[in-house]
């Protein structure tokens, strides 16, 4: 976007849902810069089923280069951010009008999409050979694998240890309830209130693992399905240091801005909106400052024409297997296959590759 004859400068921190998102949708407005440690986007949510079918990968591991053909992609870390610059790990120094920071969870992943793709064939294996599997957590991940599990191998023993008192308990009992019985009808055994040392089966290879309550599980693998940390504890020692709140979450305005900063915004999970982190969320969020941006570069824009941010109510869907989910929406929660249809089927990794600009 022309302003005063000059291109305007915007770096997107951060190649995950929201920053991918919304770096595709600035490039031919601005000089955009994405600046990611992988060289790929990754559909999050399609994980657990590269797992069970990993050439489902090939589809939601997408490299940044097939829909950002008109930005400049900077395959390292951000390190630090200055008033005009932000530098990364290999030591590039790049300067920016306008700057989003998009980094999200921190999650230990190859940073290449080959290297991608054959994590996914080993978690594989490791599923194919295991007679008896171990999942530790009892989350949306947790449970959306042993649904993975159970439904493509069903003569595998799966048990599922959950510290808290019930399963998925962002949302309500009555989805928790639904899932516990949809996993019970699949022959996965689950435990709650219980905590699982992952050491006591390397300490004497027994495959034999010990639980906060004295029981023994045998199992030939496990899966860690816990909650990952925020990316934000680079942030400490930069400008934006003092707008973090106490969870490390970059606090921001109904624009989306980050509070104080008129050219800094923040989207997706590093953000403290009071509201579930998700996928679809994380993508409203950018296409909410896409459209600030593009105000803001056009010159001139008053406060009020800026696009606010209105959070998401309580909607979450957690897919069980191949056609079966939960779905609970503000005044009712479904489960079964009409929510299966929604999700489980393709994940809306057709969905979101279309958002891309990209062949479904």
């Amino acid at each position: 976007m022309e302003s005063g004859g000059e291109t305007r400068r915007v770096v997107v921190v951060g190649g995950g849902i929201a920053g991918s998102l919304l770096a595709k949708s600035l490039q031919f407005n601005a000089a955009v810069t994405l600046i990611d440690p992988k060289d790929y986007l990754e559909i999050t949510w399609a994980n657990l089923r590269n797992m069970v079918e990993p050439s489902f990968a090939e589809r939601s591991v997408i490299n940044h280069t097939d829909y950002l053909t008109n930005g400049r992609i900077v395959t390292s870390a951000a390190t630090n951010i200055t008033d005009t610059h932000v530098w990364t790990a290999d030591g590039h120094r790049i300067a920016y009008d306008y700057l989003v920071i998009a980094s999200g969870h921190r999650d230990v992943v190859p940073n290449t999409k080959t290297d991608r793709l054959n994590q996914y064939k080993a978690e594989n294996q490791k599923i194919q050979s295991a007679n008896s599997i171990l999942i530790v957590g009892g989350g949306p991940t947790g449970v959306e694998l042993a649904g993975e599990i159970a439904t493509d191998f069903p003569d595998k023993k799966v048990t599922l240890v959950h510290k808290g008192p019930r399963l998925l308990e962002f949302i309500g009992t009555k989805a928790s309830n639904k899932t516990l019985r949809w996993l019970k009808s699949r022959k996965v055994e689950v435990k709650l209130e219980q905590a699982v040392d992952l050491n006591s089966s390397t300490l004497d290879g027994s495959h034999v693992y010990k639980t906060s309550s004295g029981e023994s599980i045998k199992a030939d693998c496990h899966f860690l399905c816990a909650g990952k940390p925020l990316a934000s504890a680079w942030l400490n020692d930069t400008i934006l240091k003092t707008h973090l709140d106490g969870n490390g979450r970059l606090m921001v305005d109904e624009h989306l801005r980050v509070n104080g900063r008129a050219n800094i915004f923040a989207i997706g999970d590093i953000t403290d909106i009071p509201e579930l982190k998700q996928g679809f969320l994380a993508q409203k969020h950018a296409m909410v400052v896409a459209k600030n941006l593009k105000l803001l570069m056009s010159g001139g824009v008053q406060e009020s024409k800026l696009s606010k941010y209105e959070p998401g109510s309580a909607i979450a869907l957690v897919s069980l297997g191949r056609k079966d989910a939960i779905a609970q929406f503000p005044f009712a929660t479904i489960s079964g296959c009409l929510p299966g249809l929604l999700k489980s089927r393709d994940l809306f990794v057709g969905k979101t590759r279309k958002n891309m600009g990209l062949q479904a």
